[in-house]
């Protein structure tokens, strides 16, 4: 933005679960699934959320999206999307951030998609969700975005249903999906989860061009440092529901400060590996 304000600031945010401790449930706990988390991001730009299986990214992903799963809820913080703080918005008016401001690719496409309509048909209803548009005008800008992610034959491809596609197919139908209404962050939870290598690749080249041509910021949300150190500009490393470290790419893995951190680079294999750390 012009004036340096950041597109996404996030301060202080604080989701807890409540939990039944003892045998017969006799007393209630609380489990700080996301404990006071800050970041900001720019346009254009891709923040790294690392961090091991467990500690709070996808909660924090769910959190920003004000999709948080019930028992769960925010009880504290601000969400700012270009100065407008989203945890504050009445729920039919945060219903149009969603796609149009913030849009997030989950991790399991196969469990996202509908089953029972053809992949065109959910592309155009998140059009048509967000746009004042046709059916057929939302169908063909369907099958523009699947040619935009790279599907071939897109008018063919827009009349499967996800089983039809392979798994790459429907990431990138997922992508397509997030896209549709431009955006102006896009939140990637593990987009390359039970990919293979050369699947996983391509993906992360789509998101980035993707990301060039739209001039969205990006959240990426990974276990592996090698796509961070390929992929982001600034890291946010994340432990027990807290983020422990937020550096630049460079400055995290050549000077990293926090012990948590230190021990993620010890546990990536040298050059010799050839192998991407995972957590």
């Amino acid at each position: 933005m012009s004036d340096g304000t950041p597109l996404l600031e996030v301060s202080g945010l604080t989701k807890h679960f409540p939990v039944r401790r003892g045998a017969l449930g006799w007393s209630v706990g609380l489990v700080r699934a996301v404990d006071s988390i800050s970041f900001s991001i720019d346009p254009g730009t891709t923040l790294g959320l690392v961090g091991e299986s467990g500690c709070g990214k996808t909660m924090t992903a769910l959190s920003l999206m004000r999709l948080v799963p019930p028992p769960g809820r925010i009880v504290g913080g601000h969400v700012r999307l270009e100065g407008r703080d989203l945890l504050r918005l009445p729920e039919r008016e945060m219903r149009g951030v969603r796609g149009a401001g913030l849009a997030m690719i989950f991790q399991e496409p196969m469990t996202s998609l509908n089953p029972v309509f053809t992949v065109g048909y959910q592309i155009a209803e998140a059009i048509r969700l967000h746009r004042r548009v046709g059916r057929r005008a939302a169908w063909a800008r369907a099958v523009q975005l699947l040619d935009e992610v790279g599907i071939p034959e897109p008018e063919r491809r827009a009349r499967d249903y996800p089983h039809r596609l392979s798994g790459g197919m429907r990431q990138r139908v997922m992508i397509a999906i997030a896209i549709s209404c431009e955006p102006r962050v896009l939140i990637a939870d593990e987009p390359t989860t039970a990919l293979d290598v050369t699947i996983q690749a391509d993906i992360l080249d789509l998101l980035r061009t993707l990301r060039e041509r739209h001039g969205m910021a990006v959240v990426l949300i990974t276990h592996d440092l090698g796509v961070v150190a390929e992929q982001a500009d600034e890291v946010a490393i994340m432990y027990a529901g807290r983020i422990v470290e937020h550096a630049a790419v460079l400055d995290i893995f050549e000077r990293p400060l926090h012990p948590y951190t230190q021990a993620l680079l010890r546990s990536m294999p040298g050059l010799g590996g050839e192998r991407r750390a995972r957590l």
